[in-house]
C-alpha cells in the first residue's frame, strides 16, 4: 500500500508540475526578469527528472522479480536524472543572471504568481514525501523529498526577487536584486544537485529516520 501512495504522489508531483513550465513561459512574453527566465528554465528541467522517477517508480515496485541489483542501478538513475535537473537548472540560472542584460524587467505577476503558489505546493509535497519516505525507506522518494525542499526554498526566493522588481521595477536596485535572487537560487541547485548525484542522502539533516 505505501508503495500505491508513493507512486500515486510522484504521478501528483507530475501533473502539478506540468502547467509550470508553460505558464511561466508563456510569462516570458511580457516580462524578460533574468530570475523569471531561470526559473523556466529550472521548472522544465525538473518536470523531466520527476517524470523520471515516476516511471523507474512503477517499474521497481511493480515487478517484485526484479535483480536487487537492477532495482538499485533503475534507483540510481532516476536519482541522477534528479540531481542532474538540479545542476542544469543551477547553471542556467547563474549563465543568465550573470550575462542577461540589466534592461527593463516588464510585468513579472505572472511569475510572481506561480512562484508563490510553488512554495505552497512544493512545502506539501516535501512534507509527504517526506513522510512517506520514513514510513517506508525508499531512495527514489527520500530524493523526491530533497528536491522538494530545494524547490520550496528556491520558489521562495524568487518570490522575494520578483516582489522586489514588481513594487519598484524602476529603481536601479531592482536589477541588482533579481541578479542577487538568480545567483542565490543557482548555488543553491548546483550544491544540492552534486549532492544527490552523488548519492549523500545524510548531508544537510536529509537522512530520514523511521
Amino acid at each position: 500500500m505505501k508503495s500505491k501512495s508513493g507512486e500515486r504522489t510522484l504521478l501528483a508531483s507530475v501533473l502539478m508540475s506540468s502547467p509550470g513550465p508553460l505558464v511561466v513561459g508563456t510569462a516570458l512574453f511580457f516580462g524578460r526578469s533574468s530570475t523569471q527566465f531561470a526559473d523556466f528554465v529550472r521548472r522544465t528541467a525538473e518536470l523531466g527528472a520527476i517524470i523520471v522517477s515516476w516511471i523507474v517508480f512503477r517499474i521497481v515496485n511493480k515487478k517484485d522479480e526484479l535483480d536487487a541489483a537492477y532495482k538499485d542501478k533503475l534507483e540510481r538513475t532516476a536519482n541522477i536524472c534528479v540531481g542532474a535537473a538540479m545542476c542544469l537548472s543551477g547553471a542556467a540560472m547563474l549563465f543568465i543572471a550573470l550575462f542577461s542584460p540589466g534592461s527593463k524587467k516588464g510585468n513579472v505577476i505572472p511569475g510572481l504568481v506561480i512562484a508563490v503558489l510553488g512554495v505552497i505546493t512544493n512545502t506539501w509535497f516535501w512534507l509527504r514525501y517526506r513522510r512517506l519516505n520514513r514510513e517506508k525507506p525508499n531512495a527514489i522518494l527520500a530524493v523526491q523529498s530533497r528536491l522538494y525542499c530545494a524547490k520550496a526554498a528556491v520558489d521562495a526566493c524568487v518570490t522575494a526577487s520578483l516582489t522586489f522588481v514588481a513594487v519598484a521595477p524602476a529603481k536601479p536596485v531592482a536589477w541588482y536584486v533579481d541578479l542577487l535572487g538568480s545567483v542565490i537560487v543557482a548555488f543553491y541547485l548546483i550544491i544540492n544537485g552534486v549532492i544527490t548525484i552523488r548519492g549523500k542522502n545524510n548531508v544537510m539533516n536529509w537522512k530520514q529516520t523511521p
